[in-house]
């Protein structure tokens, strides 16, 4: 039974973000880091895998469709991707880099103190990419969770970008945001567990990081990703927008 989890998701490969939440305390003392999906498809992708793998056995890795897309760029599969970043940085990985993406699981089930049975996903328990949101209706999670033991009471994933904590169909659900990437509020967004759950957000400058990414990235248009992402200039609005049509609701009339 782990005392305390910290889940980082969609680092997206920025390297300041990341080393700013690896800099708290508690995800320093934590017994386990779980990193729910997305981690290198960004201006920094080999650095960021690197710095994690040097954690060692700590770090728990669930795969997301980002890194899975990273892979079928580099071994064929995958057709013209909408986000220029992501076969620039499917080109930068090292083939132990890429045979570690390869290889990581769609879910992972730890035992965590508090938290009872906790299944780490991507997007949802059956699918990298399924979008559900804090506002899905209880038909929806129910869907998502049809295939799902009994005995996993929390769920936690990524993927949207956007924090919540709820409880549909019974089980309670926890997305940590996005370290990376984060929509609606500047930050590194993460979450801790055991025995509750606990959304932080770690304060990093975003000047000193958009500089940072610039002046270590290759990515041709490194400057403008870094602007936009690190300074969170889409909004939570705007992507809970973009992403309800994708979760099977009824349009309205």
């Amino acid at each position: 039974m782990l005392n305390r989890v910290a889940v980082l998701s969609d680092v997206h490969g920025v390297l300041p973000a990341l080393e700013a939440v690896l800099a708290e305390p508690e995800v320093a003392a934590a017994d386990r880091i779980v990193l729910t999906g997305d981690v290198a498809a960004g201006p920094q992708p080999v650095q960021v895998l690197d710095r994690l793998l040097g954690l060692g056995g700590r770090v728990v890795w669930v795969g997301g469709n980002a890194d899975r897309e990273l892979v079928e760029h580099r071994r064929g599969g995958f057709g013209p991707s909408p986000d220029p970043i992501v076969p620039w940085a499917a080109e930068q990985l090292r083939p132990d880099q890429l045979d570690l993406l390869a290889r990581l699981p769609r879910s992972v089930t730890l035992p965590v103190r508090g938290a009872g049975t906790v299944l780490f996903c991507h997007a949802t328990p059956r699918d990298d990419e399924e979008v559900v949101l804090v506002d899905s209706r209880p038909e929806r999670w129910r869907e998502v969770f049809a295939e799902l033991a009994p005995e996993v009471r929390t769920v936690v994933c990524g993927h949207t970008h956007m924090p919540f904590v709820r409880l549909a169909d019974g089980r309670l659900v926890v997305n940590p945001g996005s370290v990376g990437m984060p929509y609606g509020r500047q930050g590194a967004h993460w979450a801790l567990l055991g025995p509750g759950v606990d959304l932080r957000v770690t304060p990093f400058d975003p000047d000193a990081a958009v500089a940072a990414v610039t002046r270590d990235s290759a990515y041709p248009d490194a400057a403008a990703w870094a602007d936009h992402y690190l300074r969170a200039r889409s909004t939570d609005t705007e992507a809970h927008a973009a992403f309800a049509p994708r979760d099977g609701r009824t349009p309205p009339c």
